[in-house]
């Protein structure tokens, strides 16, 4: 198990170098220049010059990330963002916790709506709780998240004052932003869900245990549903990695300072070390979380455990 978790940890230096070329490229391609967008383009060209000179954007390209890399990796420096001159760093990871929060509140949602919908929409295939579930399954799984958020939004904050409707002062400054990004994976959650109990409860040792006595509930949450969990798990995992990424346009139509709105105005900006810093974090983050995942097989599968402690 401890080698396999070190090869995995390896493997995520690759990775990252390779994340970190493609995005350090892409701001490359992008017009203008850091100094020009925080001076305005009303400012002196010398004055212009003299600040891309100190940010270091009059160096090549492959010059620029190369120093980038050894700062990084000799130093652990992720640079200082080019409008407060703060340490990214430290920027980073003062937005971070609230989109965390953010991306686990969206997944406890779609988990907890999803899963027990699915499972019960595959034992009552083709029945009337069917036929609803995958309908307001199939609407909510076609419904742009900023749109939800917005009528969300008007209903519980505009007309019935129940919910605040921007920033994270309280618990329950985070309900609507979970739902706004929960309730179109809790759509995707059910409909796997199902697809992966049709396939399961199909199969010859449920036959068996039904026919050696258990009960329905026995076959199904225990057998059924147990075997059914590994590619759950998977479409979990991605899902929260998913979230946690695609946050950015909740936390902009709930005023949420997480890495969302830092991540779009930084692109913005041309801030490129918040851009990589961003960027990467959310990177580590993706591979840490299909890590726990590939764990997480070892407690639903004894035969994956087996594999791991050879």
């Amino acid at each position: 198990m401890h080698r396999y978790v070190m090869k995995r940890l390896i493997l995520i230096i690759p990775i990252l170098l390779g994340v970190s070329f493609i995005v350090f490229f892409i701001t490359a391609l992008t017009p203008g220049d850091p100094a020009t967008l925080i001076l305005g383009t009303g400012a002196e060209l010398e004055a212009i010059d003299a600040l891309n000179r100190e940010l270091g954007y009059d160096k090549p390209f492959f010059i620029r990330y190369a120093r980038y890399i050894y700062d990084l990796v000799v130093n652990q420096d992720m640079g200082r963002s080019y409008r407060s001159q703060m340490p990214v760093s430290e920027i980073v990871l003062r937005r971070a916790p609230t989109s965390v929060l953010i991306a686990f509140n969206g997944m406890l949602c779609a988990c907890i709506i999803g899963i027990p919908l699915g499972v019960l929409s595959a034992v009552k295939q083709y029945s009337a709780t069917d036929t609803m579930s995958t309908t307001t399954a199939m609407f909510f799984a076609a419904v742009p998240s900023f749109w939800l958020g917005m009528m969300l939004m008007y209903i519980f904050s505009l007309k019935l004052g129940w919910l605040p409707s921007n920033g994270v002062d309280s618990w329950r400054h985070y309900i609507l932003p979970m739902f706004a990004i929960g309730l179109p994976f809790a759509a995707h959650q059910l409909r796997f869900t199902r697809s992966t109990m049709l396939e399961s409860v199909r199969q010859d040792y449920i036959r068996t245990a039904r026919a050696k006595g258990a009960s329905e509930h026995t076959v199904i949450w225990k057998h059924a549903l147990k075997n059914a969990l590994l590619p759950v798990i998977t479409i979990t995992g991605i899902n929260f990695g998913g979230l946690l990424g695609g946050a950015m346009i909740t936390e902009t139509v709930y005023s949420i300072p997480g890495l969302g709105m830092l991540l779009v105005s930084s692109i913005k900006m041309k801030d490129v070390p918040v851009v990589m810093g961003t960027t990467l974090f959310l990177a580590v983050f993706f591979c840490l979380i299909m890590l726990a995942v590939d764990l997480m097989y070892a407690f639903v599968d004894p035969r994956i455990k087996a594999k791991y402690t050879r």
